[in-house]
């Protein structure tokens, strides 16, 4: 029984289960709670899945490409070894969430709350950081090249181990991040130093 129906067949609501080995595309899920759920070797690809509320779920080896989440609430899940490039995450909740050796790139957070999230050996090229609030954000070896940041401020956020190469961000949002020193050179252009080689 694929994922659809049982949300069915439970009213919208699907608690401690393991949802295994599920190929689905193009597919839309609104106004579904699942909580204590893993999803283990999934692939669900250009679909609609906003709106939804997902509470301790883990997703584990499961491809999400071009899937929307806008509006989705997330609490105290974990995405491990995924693929959710291209995903859209507009003005979703996500609390105490964490995103392990995940491929993001090209992912919209726009307008998104983000409240003890983490980016740990994650991809996240070209992908958009838009009027966001955000408290507690921890990137280890996040690899942000040319990552788009936008009335956001990354204060006491530590950058210093990431790549942050080509990012486009305002001298106001980079105010009080933690670079190094390397890294200084990267964001040169904001004061309009020209480096000379």
């Amino acid at each position: 029984m694929d994922i659809i129906n049982k949300i069915k067949e439970n009213d919208g609501i699907i608690k401690d289960e393991n949802i295994e080995n599920m190929n689905l595309d193009n597919i839309e899920i609104q106004d579904a709670e699942l909580e204590k759920v893993k999803f283990i070797n999934c692939s669900i690809v250009n679909s609609k899945m906003g709106e939804n509320s997902f509470n301790k779920v883990k997703f584990s080896n499961c491809n999400f490409s071009n899937t929307s989440f806008e509006k989705a609430s997330f609490y105290e899940c974990e995405f491990e070894n995924c693929k959710i490039e291209g995903c859209n995450f507009i003005d979703s909740s996500i609390y105490n969430v964490s995103f392990k050796f995940t491929n993001a790139n090209y992912i919209n957070f726009s307008l998104a709350n983000l409240k003890n999230v983490e980016f740990i050996d994650t991809s996240l090229v070209n992908s958009y950081f838009q009027e966001n609030r955000i408290k507690n954000l921890i990137l280890k070896n996040a690899n942000l090249k040319q990552a788009h940041f936008f009335k956001t401020s990354l204060t006491n956020v530590d950058l210093s181990n990431s790549n942050i190469e080509g990012i486009i961000i305002s001298l106001e949002d980079i105010r009080g991040a933690i670079i190094n020193e390397f890294q200084c050179i990267d964001l040169s252009y904001l004061m309009g130093i020209k480096l000379k080689k």
